[in-house]
């Protein structure tokens, strides 16, 4: 794979590039004809790299892209999953170059989607590629790339269930999350829910003077802040009545084996630029970030935000609310939850209005699987080093809607790091990483049966 990676890996750029410079925002209407330029690229690349078929499917919303390649029907199936679609680029002046022009420098691919996940993804293209043309394929391969991961996946779970006697495999092998280094590598064998919300407190009919008005009547960005206030309590749990029932526990044993892995705090907090962490009291970094559950405010906006003084008392508030959810919590539970505590808060001087967003639930899977095993040999080959299994702290709600409707686990074999800061400005993505993944990947199929 190093030799073959080396030899064509000036085409390797020029073809992920060119899915790079596709501005697949699946969260903005005004981009839906990227959404198909991208689709339809990727199956051309499928097609290329040696797939027997791929195809650009409708659903609801985006087009998935489906691909397989058929070695024997006796032999098992990999099913890989990625997505094609990526995250607005703004703030665009804080990016170093043009968000949707790749480039290569300081050893790293930079560009929207170069990690999250068109770069991960090409990875496996590329790897599979290298199966086919040197005849070492074992296995039967089928493709799912979709272009709503970024809003939640609304329109695959239909998709799937509709072709799930197509979609049958024995794995499901994904590349889109980080380890914790690129010196100790990682296995993430599980990752948490959501549950998101938009919510609006509306007062007065108009926005109305402060000075004849401020004191007597409800300020709705004053009852917003109090409400998502109360929302977490001094110890850093969530207030909500019965937000906890299903939450598991973990034993002593179990979180010294998510302890393996390396952390230093200090490190950490000078990455972030911040003086010290927060959270649920009781619990580290880690476990805050992967066991344990959250409620964070995304956004939140009301009244006059322009240039200098503006003297109102605004009619609007709104903000952008999410949950992550651990294993046993259901995101629509969750939902309800919330939405009747949220509800039930409201002074009579506001009305609130609650609408559901994306939502998901999480999900696990063992690490004593012949998969993960086969993982776990590959990038030990490639890093020299065993990698730890971890618990990843985002959310890619569609796997469990896998896991649920096709009888099989998720893999998630990502190779990102924090450094790369996706969903933010100046995403990037190692070569050195790039390169390992592929590798990795490669020497998947030859341990795993």
């Amino acid at each position: 794979m190093k030799r073959y990676i080396e030899a064509n890996k000036e085409r390797f750029f020029e073809e992920l590039f060119s899915l790079l410079r596709i501005p697949s925002v699946s969260a903005k209407s005004a981009n839906k004809p990227d959404m198909l330029r991208c689709a339809q690229r990727l199956r051309e690349l499928l097609t290329e790299s040696g797939a027997d078929g791929a195809e650009v499917c409708p659903t609801a919303g985006n087009p998935v892209v489906f691909g397989w390649k058929t070695v024997d029907p006796s032999l098992s199936t990999i099913l890989i999953y990625g997505h094609y679609d990526v995250q607005p680029a703004e703030p665009l002046e804080k990016w170093n170059s043009d968000p949707f022009e790749p480039v290569i420098h300081d050893g790293a691919i930079w560009g929207r989607g170069a990690n999250d996940d068109k770069g991960q993804l090409f990875m496996h293209l590329k790897a599979f590629e290298y199966l086919v043309a040197t005849r070492k394929l074992r296995h039967n391969v089928k493709f799912i790339f979709e272009g709503e991961e970024e809003i939640g996946s609304p329109s695959l779970p239909q998709w799937i269930s509709d072709n799930r006697d197509r979609l049958s495999a024995d794995i499901c092998l994904v590349s889109d999350t980080t380890m914790i280094s690129d010196k100790v590598p990682s296995i993430n064998c599980g990752m948490r829910g959501l549950a998101y919300f938009d919510v609006t407190v509306t007062g007065p009919d108009k926005d109305l003077h402060s000075g004849h008005y401020g004191g007597a009547v409800a300020n709705p960005i004053n009852v917003l802040c109090e409400m998502i206030s109360s929302l977490t309590d001094d110890c850093g749990r969530i207030t909500v009545p019965g937000f906890y029932d299903r939450v598991v526990e973990l034993s002593d044993e179990d979180r010294a084996q998510l302890a393996r892995a390396p952390f230093d705090l200090d490190e950490y907090k000078d990455f972030l630029g911040i003086r010290e962490v927060r959270g649920e009291r009781g619990y580290s970094t880690i476990e805050r970030t992967g066991i344990r559950p959250c409620l964070d405010v995304c956004g939140i906006w009301g009244g006059y935000m322009g240039e200098g003084a503006k003297t109102v008392l605004p009619s609007t508030a709104h903000a952008k609310i999410s949950m992550r959810l651990v294993p046993d919590q259901k995101s629509g539970e969750i939902s309800e939850l919330f939405e009747r505590h949220f509800l039930s808060m409201a002074p009579d001087c506001v009305r609130v209005d609650v609408r559901r967003s994306e939502g998901g639930n999480g999900f696990l899977i063992p690490i004593t699987s012949e998969a993960y095993l086969a993982a776990s040999r590959a990038m030990a080959d490639v890093y020299g080093v065993e990698p730890v299994p971890s618990r990843g702290g985002g959310s890619i709600a569609v796997l469990a809607e896998v896991q649920k409707i096709l009888g099989i686990d998720p893999l998630l074999m990502g190779f990102g790091l924090e450094r790369d800061t996706i969903h933010s400005p100046n995403e990037s993505y190692l070569l050195s990483q790039f390169f390992a993944g592929m590798e990795s990947i490669a020497l998947f199929y030859g341990y795993y049966k």
